[in-house]
């Protein structure tokens, strides 16, 4: 995040600590919602600019369990779209029946994203995509074999002209692309959230209204979930006991630092349990950990490092709020298609 944007949500909290008046807190929303304003477009890089031919020919490959060794698991296996595109898993389950290391992420929203997985080893989608199918723990896929088998369906092959014409035979190249294309077309939908953002003051109610107030203030809980994606791209230490070095074991961390990515919590009523390691079962739990006194933001000023206990009444408005960032959908289509041509 820029140095900017830290700085204006470092006014708009200590603003909302003090008290305003009528006028002062009307402001102080106005800022909120520009901060939080959605997105539509999702953005892709140069060299491989969004199509729906693509994305169509994306959602196929993300279920064609031919991207797996064994035949019979594919990228939707662990994300499922009725869960929010997780699992429902503590940890994601591999091939040889042993847990992985790290739940299994949402992937609402990734369009917008700097790094990918907890760990952030991955600095594009197309570099993501492409780390499952070669796990051995994962889809554990064989390149040519996985070409071999997508090339003699002659309807994905029609697919794969249709997404690539000046390429159009199977490769690994245009598979990532695909894939990635598909994950940035999944834009989490509207919610009441959103609703109130836009202007529509009785989209939430008092508690949840509360719990905002407190999201944007006294919990600080937006220094790090901040934007309309409440998310700001960037490692933690979060205070949970863990053998997972996570960031700190992958080239730019910082050593002894076991920092995880924040996640987004877009339609988190169905990503339970949460965490990079899955070990909190509910939202509750999630707000317990944050609310009980752990605070991990040495970089604040002093008048932000205070005491983040909550009360029983903050606790339940707070997670009143949360909820609203979940859509009334159990599984809403993908989004970010819309338009393409």
């Amino acid at each position: 995040m820029r140095t900017t944007a830290v700085v204006i949500i470092l006014q708009l909290v200590l603003s909302g600590l003090a008290q305003s008046s009528n006028a002062q807190s009307a402001e102080i929303d106005a800022g909120w919602r520009k901060m939080f304003a959605r997105e539509s477009d999702p953005p892709a890089p140069p060299d491989n600019p969004l199509s729906l031919d693509k994305v169509t020919l994306g959602a196929k490959l993300f279920a064609d369990a031919r991207l797996s060794g064994t035949g019979d698991r594919s990228c939707a296996s662990c994300h499922q779209r009725e869960r929010a595109f997780t699992d429902g898993r503590r940890r994601a389950l591999g091939l040889s029946g042993a847990s992985l290391r790290r739940n299994t992420p949402s992937l609402w929203n990734l369009a917008w994203g700097k790094h990918y997985f907890w760990d952030g080893r991955a600095d594009s989608l197309e570099a993501q995509v492409g780390m499952p199918i070669e796990d051995v723990e994962e889809l554990h896929g064989d390149w040519p074999t996985i070409l071999r088998k997508l090339s003699d369906d002659a309807e994905l092959r029609a697919g794969f002209k249709l997404a690539f014409p000046d390429d159009p035979l199977p490769s690994q190249t245009s598979v990532r692309k695909a894939l990635a294309s598909y994950v940035r077309s999944l834009i989490s939908p509207p919610t009441r959230f959103d609703a109130w953002i836009e202007g529509q003051p009785q989209a939430l109610q008092a508690a949840e209204l509360r719990g905002f107030r407190l999201f944007t203030g006294t919990a600080a809980c937006v220094l790090c979930h901040v934007g309309w994606r409440f998310t700001d791209d960037r490692f933690h230490d979060v205070g949970l006991r863990s053998a997972d070095a996570g960031r700190a074991a992958v080239p730019g961390g910082t050593p002894g630092l076991k920092a995880f990515k924040t996640p987004s919590l877009r339609e988190l009523t169905l990503t339970a349990p949460y965490m990079h390691d899955g070990s909190l079962p509910t939202l509750s739990a999630v707000v317990a950990h944050y609310s009980g006194g752990f605070v991990s933001r040495p970089s604040l000023s002093t008048q932000m490092n205070r005491d983040l206990r909550l009360s029983t009444q903050e606790r339940s408005d707070l997670l009143a709020f949360l909820r609203t960032l979940s859509s009334e959908e159990k599984a809403a289509p993908p989004r970010g298609a819309a338009g393409l041509r």
